[in-house]
């Protein structure tokens, strides 16, 4: 059974070894694709119907498109089993006019992490882990303005600082919603007034020096272990490295605007079959294995930092998780549990996704370089609408 996926052989190796330990009779072979690759190497081979995939990876919010495409095998066979087994939100991002079309892999948050040394030096009090306790967007503006003048080089930075993964909690919480509404999920709105404040918030961040510009997407992280940064907004996956580097930090719910509602961001990567693939009770066993049995599901974090989906194998990791933190990362465990089911905001499920990431995220480009937010969000929003159309 052959299984296609843009990560390193390492990180699926653990899980692949189980796997054939408890099916003797079915061998795995893992074949990497650069992610910058994998949606062309999906569309191509899965369009010309090959058969030497059977499994493959799938980023969460495309799974609508590569369904509508007939790229992927119904399994609505499993929808009691995956909803019982997985927080909703990763249920209902595998589904698409009421089928299930994957099983839910991985799964994600966002943390506020910040740096104690800096605070202390502007007499700053630490954030709380505790979720009732979060801090709002207004509050760590403030507190990170002072530790910028107490001389620390930035005062916050997000991790994915064009990437609507991150972005779109900020419009969520401020009242703007995800940015798509209407039947099919084919209307933009990204210029109503809760986006139009969020966006302007973020904007100002820029324009004021607060957060740096110039600086790419997963660039980021190394400004904060190095400690230039005050806060810094970013996944489970910086827990490793920053346990390992000469900071001494602290972490804390993502913030909220002040009046609006708590949101993060969830989703991560779910796997599917090939309906062209002549090995499909195999590949079956595979993702269920994976997904839906404890053990699998634990097995396909063994090699990397990330936090399973099954609700069971996440209950089992996530204290691990805390404890490769060590005293920096204190509550870590709830707080994450917290956040996967009452704060989690799923990117929209709609076979215009693709076409949404790719212009928002020039947008988002923009407005971080200066240009005007509302002016800026209505060129998108025609953008959008024009390359809707075709759908």
């Amino acid at each position: 059974m052959n299984f296609l996926g843009p990560e390193d052989a390492a990180t699926f190796a653990p899980v692949i070894k189980a796997f054939e330990a408890k099916n003797p009779d079915i061998t795995v072979k893992y074949s990497q694709v650069p992610f910058d690759q994998l949606n062309s190497t999906l569309q191509q081979r899965l369009g010309a119907k090959d058969d030497t995939i059977d499994v493959y990876t799938v980023d969460q919010p495309r799974l609508s498109q590569l369904a509508a495409q007939g790229f992927l095998e119904d399994l609505s066979s499993l929808k009691d089993q995956t909803e019982a087994a997985v927080p909703e939100a990763q249920y209902s991002v595998n589904l698409y006019q009421d089928k299930m079309w994957a099983l839910p892999v991985w799964n994600s948050t966002q943390l506020l992490f910040f740096n104690k040394t800096a605070l202390d030096a502007a007499g700053v009090t630490y954030p709380s882990a505790d979720p009732s306790e979060r801090r709002t967007w207004e509050q760590i503006a403030t507190d990170a303005k002072a530790v910028q003048a107490a001389g620390t080089q930035y005062g916050l930075l997000l991790e994915q600082v064009e990437a609507y993964y991150q972005l779109q909690p900020l419009a969520e919480s401020a009242g703007g919603g995800s940015g798509i509404t209407g039947k099919d999920n084919l209307t933009v709105d990204v210029t109503n007034p809760g986006w139009e404040k969020a966006m302007k918030w973020y904007s100002d961040t820029f324009a004021s020096g607060l957060s740096p510009r110039g600086v790419g997407g997963f660039q980021t992280s190394p400004l904060f272990s190095s400690g230039k940064v005050a806060y810094f907004v970013g996944g489970p996956w910086d827990v490793g490295a920053f346990s390992k580097a000469d900071v001494n930090w602290g972490v804390a719910p993502m913030p909220y605007f002040e009046g609006g509602s708590k949101a993060t961001p969830t989703g991560s990567w779910s796997w599917g079959i090939n309906p062209a693939s002549k090995n499909k009770a195999a590949a079956k066993k595979f993702l269920e294995f994976a997904s839906l049995d404890t053990a699998g599901n634990l097995a396909t974090t063994e090699a990397t930092t990330i936090i399973p989906a099954n609700s069971a194998a996440t209950e089992q990791y996530l204290p691990k998780l805390e404890a490769l933190g060590g005293d920096h990362a204190k509550g870590l465990a709830k707080l994450i549990a917290n956040e996967n089911t009452e704060t989690a905001k799923a990117r929209p499920v709609t076979v215009g996704y693709i076409q949404f990431e790719e212009i928002m995220g020039k947008a988002f480009a923009d407005i971080r370089n200066g240009s005007p937010v509302d002016e800026r969000l209505k060129q998108a929003a025609q953008q959008l609408t024009d390359a809707w159309k075709q759908l």
